[in-house]
């Protein structure tokens, strides 16, 4: 399975809301069936009492029984990118495996952003630099669970920056990314780091032509006492959200700074060619 490379030094993508045609007016998928998901900045496995603790972060993982997770900071931040949490451990506790996002062997994430899926998962991958004053990045994953009758969802998960200008500029990113791309349901997951209410100060705004509005979100920053929706899950018209929870138990409180958020997908059963069609594909072990 090849990677698409990333393009370290490349100009950044400038892309204007107009920029990208119209969604398509679609009907809701019929059919189909239902994902859950789930998104969380782990905070590199430090908690709120100070404690780097791996185990515990993998217990919060499972804690929220999800069929796919996008997980944020999961590598060192500085020196060589490598991982927090161990793969064999999170497989063992929640079923889940990582798509191998990291450029590195002994590494989760790319920039940090990792993917959890179910074994047998069908997937393309692509990792995608990020434009800012800071290194970010995105991952880009075409997926089609194994057994599904469900269709071929995009999923990108990513970390944005913390200044406006540079969120707006990682939102025309990744937008041009997915233009680039066949038609596809599509999600984005991840802490995008956007405090602002809905409305033209919002960075989330350029989001709008694929996945709709925003909206105000749910608070799950700081975790002790959530005053700011800085992580999001976002769906398309053919790939809606449902069910949007924060996950407040008391070992997530504890665990991040960060509260994890979980959702409902329903994907229809309409565009799974597209992935089985692909010939770079593989299958999650």
């Amino acid at each position: 399975m090849q990677l698409t490379p990333s393009r370290r030094g490349a100009p950044a993508p400038q892309l204007r809301l107009l920029d990208m045609p119209p969604r398509q007016a679609a009907p809701p998928p019929s059919g189909g069936a239902d994902l859950t998901v789930a998104s969380w900045n782990v905070h590199k496995c430090i908690g709120t009492d100070g404690r780097y603790d791996p185990a515990r972060t993998v217990a919060v993982i499972a804690e929220l029984d999800a069929d796919l997770v996008a997980l944020q900071e999961v590598d060192r931040r500085f020196g060589r990118r490598t991982a927090r949490l161990d793969a064999a451990a999170i497989e063992r506790a929640t079923g889940l495996v990582p798509l191998p996002a990291s450029d590195l062997p002994d590494g989760l994430g790319w920039h940090g952003n990792a993917l959890l899926v179910r074994p047998g998962t069908r997937w393309r991958l692509a990792r995608l630099d990020l434009p800012g004053a800071e290194p970010r990045g995105a991952v880009i994953a075409e997926l089609v669970p194994k057994g599904s009758t469900m269709g071929a969802l995009r999923v990108v998960a990513a970390h944005f920056g913390l200044l406006r200008r540079c969120r707006a500029r990682q939102a025309a990113s990744i937008l041009r990314a997915i233009a680039e791309r066949e038609p596809m349901p599509s999600l984005l997951l991840g802490d995008l780091n956007e405090w602002r209410p809905p409305g033209p100060r919002s960075a989330l705004r350029l989001l709008e032509p694929v996945f709709g509005p925003s909206g105000a979100g749910l608070p799950s920053f700081p975790s002790r006492l959530p005053l700011l929706a800085l992580d999001r899950i976002l769906g398309c018209r053919e790939a809606p959200v449902r069910a949007l929870a924060v996950h407040e138990s008391p070992l997530a409180r504890l665990a991040s700074d960060h509260l994890p958020l979980k959702a409902r997908v329903r994907v229809g059963p309409d565009l799974l060619a597209a992935v089985n069609g692909a010939p770079v594909l593989a299958a999650a072990a």
